[in-house]
């Protein structure tokens, strides 16, 4: 591959790297705030969103030459609110990565003869997008209070043990584990 110094990809790049490297932080924020909102899901999702984080910015770091950049960018000073809000917040920054951000970053990469870096950028883009419609199925679910609840019968699973109930309602204590409601889920959640 022909060198990136100078080129507006390699400012891409590092911008990306940038986002991707705060996303992962604030997810692991946002994790501990679910946790203690009572959303166990909520946290494990943030938390495996946010090792996919870390993987999109070591794969885009890895293009990186050395050397200093210069690059202005704006990045959400954000805060840590209620688990609902952060699943919202995190919405809306995957929905720009996977409509704007990287849709452009990649086409500029294929003008400048960059067709790898824009290949990774698109594949990334797809995984944002599924980070976004994750956060906001969950947001709907928490203002709707059915994060353990369903209208029909469904099948429950603690996600300690592995337990399965079956009923309208996730149990308030895991009868094998004697954890806590937090820790169930919908077996067959999707997304």
């Amino acid at each position: 591959m022909k060198s990136l110094k100078g080129t507006q990809t390699e400012k891409n790049i590092l911008t990306a790297f940038a986002g991707e490297s705060q996303a992962r932080n604030r997810y692991d924020f946002f994790a501990a705030k679910a946790k203690s909102d009572g959303y166990v899901l909520v946290r494990d999702i943030f938390q495996e969103t946010a090792l996919q984080e870390k993987e999109h910015a070591k794969r885009l770091f890895k293009f990186l030459e050395g050397g200093d950049v210069e690059i202005v960018g704006a990045f959400p000073a954000g805060i840590i609110g209620a688990t609902e809000a952060n699943l919202l917040a995190s919405a809306a920054g995957e929905n720009h990565e996977h409509t704007e951000m990287y849709p452009s970053f990649a086409a500029v990469a294929e003008k400048e003869g960059f067709s790898e870096i824009a290949a990774v950028m698109r594949s990334i883009a797809v995984a944002e997008a599924y980070h976004e419609k994750r956060f906001l199925a969950l947001a709907k679910d928490i203002k709707e209070g059915r994060m353990f609840m369903r209208e029909k019968a469904t099948v429950w699973r603690c996600r300690n043990c592995g337990c399965l109930v079956e009923g309208t309602h996730a149990p308030e204590m895991c009868p094998a584990c004697a954890h806590p409601k937090d820790h169930f889920e919908e077996l067959n959640y999707t997304f």
